[in-house]
């Protein structure tokens, strides 16, 4: 297979989402004159736009669909290989894409994303949200919707029930709490109303680009915005389509075929158990039915023994990396959630390669107040720090583990409210060694702050407070809060003066 190889490229690069792209942009920033290669099965690649360093470890940025030219336009180093990858082979540097053609590499950086867990394969009745024709095909389907079944708890389920109207909607959750990936039950609680009450006018002009679903015009862009949703679905190397963003519904119209407002039904702490059609169900016997009748395209059974009828099951349960293509014939070593193992230099357990974003996971020792979350803001800092790893190897340099890792900081929205996580804001890991602070105004703000032994640990902070960087410089500095006590979130006291 060796003498096959077409070309050998001194970096390739898999992947053409926001861990891939920072990667390849990183490396042509370094090392100008290398040649690199980006192997994607999308036409169209991510890139972030609009970036701004909101405090030491919080960003913001815009995520925008490109053409794959205009980064080769930026980068004349760059070759991009319009296909996916059949197989690698770690031993002879060498990898084929499914197009049958063979490429060479010095070092490579597998930034393949991350797959939608479905709740079943193959059934037409189930959607599972993934990317820009999956949004699409949800929008239509909805228009004829008199009343859909939500199954998931994070961002993307989070957002769609949000925005349907004039369609029941019945939301099944794993947990006590909607949400849980992000906040905890107290935060649902201030959430919550939001189910309820007519949803704010949209401001006249969308402050953001929106996000179109028609093809763009050549040269122009899609545009969704990426400082938003915590959880995204990644792209799957075997079919093209790149992960979904925050905003992803913004311009998309998600009106089903009733008049009037949204009508949210919410099961907490149930999974599905089975999910089948009218005719199954006719077969079935008669207990099966629970309180359900009328007649339904689909019937979804709950492990808390009720069952729904609905016109389609939406699947929205988070992401597995998506290793596929990668592991046959090499020794990966893999983490329990199935990445590929990666060390502080982002580097997998195979020589010469790397791994970025929802693909790999994090297997050095963390900072006490990171984690890892499969989110954009972590693919993009990844990227970058993989580039710089990639690169300062091939130039002999010393690296140090990046800032970002230092504390874990995540900005998005949910319900229209602006939301900031950090550190172990909801006291992951810490066991019963903590003690909570918390202040909410109904309907305008949420501050919950984590503290152990004294020192703040983490944070969640709903709506518009501007405390985010002064609970992040308390959190780094690792200041004993115990003389402040409940007065840290005494209203009347402005805490920035403080600690300045």
């Amino acid at each position: 297979m060796a003498n096959r190889k077409e070309k050998t490229f001194r970096f390739i690069i898999v992947g053409g989402g926001i861990a891939g792209v920072t990667c390849v942009e990183q490396l042509s920033s370094q090392i100008p004159s290398a040649d690199v290669a980006l192997i994607t099965a999308s036409p169209h690649i991510k890139t972030v736009t609009k970036y701004r360093q909101v405090s030491k470890t919080l960003e913001e940025f815009d995520v925008e669909e490109q053409a794959s030219s205009v980064l080769e336009e930026k980068f004349p180093n760059l070759t991009v290989i319009h296909s996916a990858v059949k197989s690698l082979h770690t031993r002879s540097h060498s990898l084929e894409t499914t197009d049958g053609r063979v490429f060479g590499y010095e070092k490579l950086c597998i930034c393949g994303g991350g797959r939608p867990k479905l709740l079943t394969q193959e059934n037409p009745y189930v959607l599972g949200i993934r990317d820009t024709d999956s949004a699409q095909e949800l929008q239509k389907r909805l228009s004829k919707a008199k009343r859909i079944v939500v199954v998931g708890n994070g961002g993307i389920a989070l957002e769609l029930v949000y925005e349907v109207e004039g369609c029941e909607v019945i939301w099944a959750v794993k947990d006590k709490a909607i949400g849980n990936t992000f906040f905890d039950a107290g935060a649902a609680q201030f959430l919550i109303p939001s189910l309820e009450a007519d949803k704010p006018e949209k401001d006249a002009p969308c402050k953001r680009p929106r996000y179109t679903t028609e093809e763009p015009a050549p040269g122009g862009s899609h545009t969704f915005t990426a400082d938003r949703n915590a959880r995204r679905q990644g792209s799957s190397s075997t079919e093209a389509g790149s992960a979904l963003g925050p905003d992803w519904h913004e311009g998309i119209v998600l009106q089903g075929s009733e008049q009037g407002t949204r009508r949210v039904s919410l099961e907490y702490q149930c999974e599905v158990e089975k999910i089948f059609t009218s005719e199954e169900l006719l077969n079935s016997p008669p207990q099966t039915l629970g309180h359900e009748n009328g007649s339904w395209p689909v019937y979804i059974k709950l492990t808390n023994g009720k069952t729904f009828g609905c016109d389609f099951v939406v699947s929205a349960t988070g992401v597995v990396p998506n290793t596929e293509p990668f592991l046959h014939g090499n020794n990966f070593a893999l983490a329990d959630d199935g990445g590929l193992q990666v060390d502080d230099h982002m580097m997998t357990s195979e020589p010469d390669v790397y791994a970025a974003g929802d693909v790999c996971t994090a297997c050095w020792e963390h900072s006490p107040m990171w984690q890892q979350m499969r989110l954009w803001t972590q693919a993009r800092q990844m990227g970058w720090y993989a580039g710089r790893c990639m690169a300062a190897q091939v130039l002999s340099e010393p690296i140090e583990l990046d800032f970002c890792f230092e504390l874990f900081s995540h900005i998005t929205k949910f319900f229209n409210y602006k939301v900031v996580l950090l550190g172990k804001f909801n006291g992951q890991g810490l066991g019963s060694d903590h003690e909570l602070l918390v202040r909410c105004t109904k309907g305008l703000e949420y501050v919950k702050v984590v503290l152990s032994g004294g020192r703040m640990v983490g944070a969640v902070l709903i709506g518009e407070t501007d405390l985010e960087e002064t609970f992040e410089n308390l959190i780094l500095n690792e200041m004993d809060l115990t003389p402040y006590g409940e007065e840290l979130l005494n209203p009347n006291i402005d805490i920035e003066d403080y600690f300045d």
